[in-house]
């Protein structure tokens, strides 16, 4: 049996994992409370039932989860079959939320980060006994940007996250014009840059671009950070985040919604 533990606010995502599973192992072998608990069940009953029977019980772990007393109970009484080698426990990382310091030494599939196709290969993997291990569909990148709002201001924060970038040149498109919105480069007062209306990328996708640069490289811990603001109180987004890898070659980089942790 295969167990879904999981927030109700969580199903939307959730449900996905689900449906998938019920397509390969039929529906008799994973249990999700929304066809395995019916009008008329004793709720605690059928979970224990489902807890008994199964091997494996995958946690969903999110911010909503976290707060729940049910899946609280459900995971923490599985984590301890676990511990007696009775189950086999996953977590599974839906949100940026901090992972409980008892999963801390559990390895964990990342929905968050590598999204929901991946995470239900892995999950299947897991289940039929094959390495997890894949190589990345997508390309590694060492620059990411890591967007949030900070009052009335866009910060992007571009960190360095393996080694030293050599080269702080960054392009940043918004469909804003350009002219309306406040650029500068947090703790610099010395870099080069201009603001382009109108330009077409390489696959065809017309936007507006920040350019800055620093003679500086950026290295891990010291990321490049801007700060917009727009000039006349409207709403606008950096869409996009470009970093110049030689010189002239501007190349696109991951971009994460929220603080770097």
């Amino acid at each position: 049996m295969i167990f879904l533990s999981h927030n109700s606010n969580d199903k939307p995502v959730v449900e996905q994992v689900a449906l998938r599973l019920k397509s390969i192992y039929g529906q008799d072998k994973v249990f999700y409370d929304s066809w395995s608990i019916q009008p008329g069940d004793g709720i605690v009953d059928k979970m224990n039932e489902g807890l008994s029977n199964c091997k494996y019980f995958f946690f969903f772990v999110s911010n909503n989860s976290l707060k729940s007393n049910m899946v609280k109970l459900e995971w923490q009484n599985a984590l301890f079959k676990a511990a007696q080698n009775r189950i086999q426990f996953i977590p599974i990382r839906m949100d940026n939320s901090i992972m409980p310091t008892l999963l801390t030494q559990s390895l964990y599939i990342d929905l968050y980060s590598q999204g929901l196709d991946v995470a239900v290969r892995q999950i299947v993997d897991v289940i039929n006994g094959y390495n997890t291990y894949r190589e990345p569909i997508k390309m590694f990148s060492n620059m990411v940007a890591y967007k949030y709002k900070e009052g009335d201001k866009l910060i992007v924060e571009c960190h360095a996250e393996h080694f030293l970038e050599p080269i702080s040149s960054f392009l940043f498109c918004t469909q804003q014009d350009v002219n309306s919105i406040s650029a500068s480069i947090r703790n610099e007062s010395m870099y080069m840059g201009n603001s382009i209306n109108d330009i077409q990328l390489e696959n065809g996708y017309k936007t507006n671009a920040i350019v800055r640069s620093i003679s500086k490289g950026t290295a891990p811990g010291f990321p490049f950070t801007m700060e917009f603001n727009s000039k006349k109180n409207t709403p606008f987004d950096i869409e996009i985040v470009m970093h110049e890898k030689s010189h002239g070659e501007f190349h696109p980089i991951p971009i994460i919604n929220g603080k770097k942790m």
